[in-house]
């Protein structure tokens, strides 16, 4: 058998007795891919139906496809190694490409021994079967047949069903099912030669289900039946005579009908040809404008949510009309429009609300299976969605003058700060040239004074509303009258007329943020427990070593500066609430960073130091995994949401699975993991105050198994 194939040296594929099928290198973008595809009359014109490791990246024209004495085929790339696409343990005397379009290898005695059919990608072809729990995955695009967005999975309960693959699989993320429930028998997909596709019981033979009743026509025999995938989500029947290709069936008549097939904050619709089209709802702007179905991102940078009816003066709802959202709501109830839409407003994880039937169902960010329902846009449908956008700055200017002219603008009396003038800091950051970050209300500039000796970050109030003028009173009452190693330190402060700036110590290591999600390396573990007790200890100093309880109220990444000698520092007290020296709790509107809030903020109960010890415990899950909390790139559902997916590794014994790639303490990492599961319980009272934290992350004290966070699906 030993024998090779090269991309560009003749001939660069094997072709089937009838010449319709062909394997070997197609082209793929700039380089090439090892597969099986349908051959024009021109022998240019190809149908992919089958790709080898189709996620691996393409080759270049120096790679070479090997069929060993073993029985191997490997492709090995210029730069060396190799790549295994079969492997069998019998001995293997030929391999053939196959006029019904499978790749096989045989033994002496002409038996099968393996073929490319039992490994399908997006294409099933006439004499292929899918099995019971087995799947199709769709192309990337029409160009790149690596792994798309859909998949087919012939359930093993019997049933056909279509799902995005960024999702559960659950019944509410499916789009198309056959309802075909089996009872304990398995039923395959088949089609076959005559273009029948059919659902079958593999014990009995019993013909299910039929989709599509095949040809008798003579012709049927110079005619190739493929059922693929496709692109766009759908599962569709083609057949293939000489040079014409035509469509048989389709399980679904759009792409509108598509979950998920126009990606995040988007919407499907039709454009007056009646073509599929992408839109992005109000406030978003396309991911990629050339790829459209990517999804849509906000236009805006997010602000602080500050909840409660307060939060409902920055915000409006953007209404459309006949849409149809297929996405599970986190909280419904009966309210009219505007009911609806306050309740929104007022609610910091709510991204959008859909009503149907004087009924209200809140949606988290980011939205998803939205359409356009055309029939009920001709019929007067009374469905709408409503999505956040932004005021206009002018009622924030207007706003800001009406504070001026009725005089609240008051410096409390306790904060004994050094008072610079406006043109002394704007001499110190050379006229605000070097900006560091920006924040909810205004950007940070990294200044300089006693001529360049000592470096500051001077924090400039931009945005011209009530709350960043309470911020700036909130910021100097809290952080001008502390002192800890792991507070960031307040130097003084600027208020000349309308201009409110504040005065700090410069941080040369940016912020944890940074250092999570965005470097190049990631802090070695020992420096991630380091960095999580710094933070710890600068919660409890606010909480439990200052004359008036702190609380923070907006622990994130964001807010936590490193130093010249990288110890961590707690920035951004601008949503700081105090409590009296005998205080434990106090009635506050809502306030924080979507994703760090805890469940209490949104309910009308007293708010203590235990919201802060949430948001910790949602940093500290950060701090081990080094990513966000939410990421909609993660590669499974299951992974998007970080505390669900830290619970399930953790009640699986699996926590290896957080820290793939790096050399960890597991007794550290199991430590690190319960302590963040115990903070982030959904009842106050289950937190552990920040003093426990500490000396369970030191090994002091013992840590019990946590319960699963009401806010985490179980195992």
């Amino acid at each position: 058998m030993p024998s090779s194939l090269f991309p560009t040296i003749h001939p660069t594929s094997w072709l089937s007795p009838s010449n319709q099928f062909a394997f070997g290198f197609y082209q793929k973008g700039s380089g090439f891919a090892v597969g099986i595809w349908l051959v024009g009359t021109d022998n240019n014109t190809l149908t992919v139906v089958w790709t080898a490791n189709r996620d691996n990246p393409p080759v270049n024209s120096k790679a070479m496809l090997d069929f060993t004495r073993d029985g191997k085929i490997l492709l090995r790339p210029e730069q060396g190694g190799e790549l295994l696409i079969a492997s069998v343990k019998d001995q293997v005397s030929y391999a053939a490409m196959l006029d019904n379009g499978n790749f096989v290898l045989c033994d002496k005695d002409s038996k099968m021994i393996w073929q490319s059919f039992d490994y399908p990608t997006d294409t099933i072809l006439g004499g292929q079967t899918l099995f019971a729990g087995t799947q199709q995955l769709s192309s990337l695009n029409e160009s790149d047949h690596s792994s798309g967005r859909f998949h087919l999975k012939m359930q093993s309960d019997g049933n056909l069903v279509l799902y995005p693959r960024n999702s559960g699989d659950t019944a509410g993320d499916a789009y198309w099912r056959t309802g075909t429930l089996s009872n304990g028998f398995k039923y395959h997909l088949s089609l076959n030669y005559t273009g029948r596709l059919i659902l079958i019981n593999e014990s009995n033979l019993k013909i299910i289900y039929h989709f599509y009743p095949g040809s008798s026509s003579s012709s049927s025999n110079n005619t190739i039946y493929r059922a693929t995938l496709d692109v766009d989500g759908i599962f569709r029947l083609y057949s293939h005579t000489y040079n014409s290709v035509s469509l048989l069936w389709s399980a679904l008549n759009s792409s509108c009908e598509v979950n998920g097939f126009c990606g995040f904050n988007s919407f499907c619709t039709q454009d007056d040809d009646n073509k599929t089209v992408c839109r992005c709802l109000p406030g978003h702007d396309f991911v990629d404008l050339n790829q459209r179905s990517l999804g849509c991102q906000r236009n805006f940078s997010e602000a602080r949510c500050i909840g409660g009816k307060g939060n409902a003066d920055f915000y409006y709802m953007s209404t459309m009309e006949n849409m149809v959202w297929g996405d599970t709501a986190y909280f419904a109830a009966p309210m009219s429009i505007q009911e609806c839409s306050r309740s929104c407003l007022e609610d910091c994880n709510c991204g959008g609300a859909f009503l149907k039937n004087n009924a209200c169902e809140k949606q988290k960010p980011p939205l998803r299976y939205v359409r356009r329902d055309i029939l009920s846009w001709v019929h007067g449908s009374l469905e709408a969605l409503a999505i956040f956008g932004r005021f206009i700055f002018k009622i924030r200017v207007l706003m800001y003058k009406w504070l001026l002219k009725n005089g609240s603008l008051g410096l409390p009396k306790e904060v004994t700060l050094r008072l610079f003038t406006y043109n002394e800091l704007k001499r110190a950051t050379n006229g605000f040239k070097e900006e560091l970050g920006k924040g909810s209300f205004g950007a940070v500039y990294k200044g300089s004074l006693n001529k360049g000796k000592k470096l500051i970050a001077v924090k400039r109030l931009e945005k011209l509303v009530e709350e960043g003028e309470r911020e700036f009173r909130s910021e100097m009452r809290a952080i001008g009258r502390t002192h800890h190693k792991n507070l960031v330190r307040l130097l003084g402060f600027c208020a000349e007329d309308s201009k409110r700036l504040l005065v700090y110590e410069y941080m040369s290591n940016g912020s944890l943020a940074d250092l999570l999600f965005k470097a190049i390396w990631h802090p070695d573990w020992s420096e991630r427990l380091r960095i999580a007790l710094d933070v710890a200890r600068g919660i409890l100093y606010l909480h439990e070593e200052c004359e008036a309880p702190i609380i923070h109220c907006d622990i994130k990444p964001q807010n936590i500066l490193m130093d010249d000698f990288w110890t961590a520092k707690i920035c951004d007290f601008g949503l700081a609430k105090f409590l009296m020296p005998d205080q434990t709790r106090t009635f506050t509107g809502a306030r924080g960073t979507r994703g760090y809030v805890a469940p209490e903020w949104h309910k009308n109960i007293p708010i203590s130091v235990k919201a802060d010890v949430y948001s910790y415990g949602i940093v500290l899950l950060e701090i081990v995994c080094c990513r966000k909390n939410i990421d909609i790139n993660a590669s499974t559902a299951e992974e998007i949401v970080l505390s669900s997916w830290v619970y399930k590794c953790f009640a699986a014994r699996e926590l290896n699975k957080l820290v793939v790639g790096e050399e960890v303490d597991k007794m550290s990492l199991e430590k690190m993991v319960k302590v963040g599961l115990w903070c982030i319980q959904d009842e106050p009272a289950l937190r552990p105050s920040m003093k426990s934290v500490i000396l369970m992350l030191e090994g002091i004290t013992e840590i019990a198994i946590p319960p699963c966070p009401s806010n985490t699906p179980p195992m």
